[in-house]
């Protein structure tokens, strides 16, 4: 499933970032983000809905890409090893750093550092909690919807001698402010998140991040 973007009332930009399964289709991924986060910024979005509820996990870095120019540049989180060494997940010019040679960088928005309401269920797991912790201690962003799974972690691929292969939990994870998930990250703001039946009551999460939104500087009537 490709990102989805598109315009909310009131000039509130929407972007959905679900899965992404591997590096290979990471390219297309980031292209087809970044697309449509440049057509909602020339339509006017004075604010920003990142939408991560139905992200399972995979590499965390597509995602970070696509989302890069609404984050801003900086460390913005960090991998922690067991012996307290860490590894910052530096953005710059809207890209990873150590993807900007593959992705190139990012076109900036018109407005520098919107609002951003991040969107989170118990589906959202793994690379999607990365993603998350990025958005932690940001200004001006809040959290809606329901704890994350629970596994904010870094793990890597071994193959061992017989053949076999293992995956390996080798860090943990950390926000800009230096703040450690060992479990589910628990929103700003928790609501229920029912996708099975949006129909008799709305998007709840939704509404409620809109209207949060609607109240801040950049986007108030």
């Amino acid at each position: 499933m490709p990102p989805e973007g598109k315009m909310l009332a009131d000039d509130i930009g929407y972007l959905a970032l679900p899965s992404v399964p591997s590096d290979e289709a990471a390219d297309d991924y980031v292209r087809r983000a970044r697309a449509a986060v440049s057509k909602n910024d020339e339509q006017g979005a004075c604010g920003w809905v990142i939408d991560l509820r139905s992200n399972w996990g995979g590499t965390m870095w597509g995602p970070l890409a696509a989302v890069g120019p609404i984050l801003g540049d900086g460390d913005t989180g960090a991998f922690v090893e067991a012996d307290g060494r860490k590894t910052a997940w530096t953005v710059e010019n809207g890209t990873p750093r150590q993807y900007l040679d593959d992705w190139g960088p990012a076109q900036p928005l018109s407005r520098r550092m919107p609002p951003v309401a991040v969107l989170t269920s118990r589906r959202t797991r793994s690379a999607a909690e990365a993603v998350t912790i990025a958005f932690r201690g940001r200004p001006d962003t809040r959290s809606f919807g329901e704890p994350t799974s629970g596994a904010p972690t870094a793990n890597a691929y071994h193959r061992l001698s017989d053949g076999a292969a293992i995956f390996l939990t080798e860090a943990r994870e950390a926000d800009r402010t230096g703040h450690v998930y060992n479990g589910p990250i628990t929103p700003d703001r928790e609501i229920h998140d029912d996708a099975r039946d949006l129909s008799s009551h709305g998007d709840q999460v939704l509404m409620a991040a809109t209207r949060w939104l609607g109240s801040r500087p950049d986007c108030r009537r």
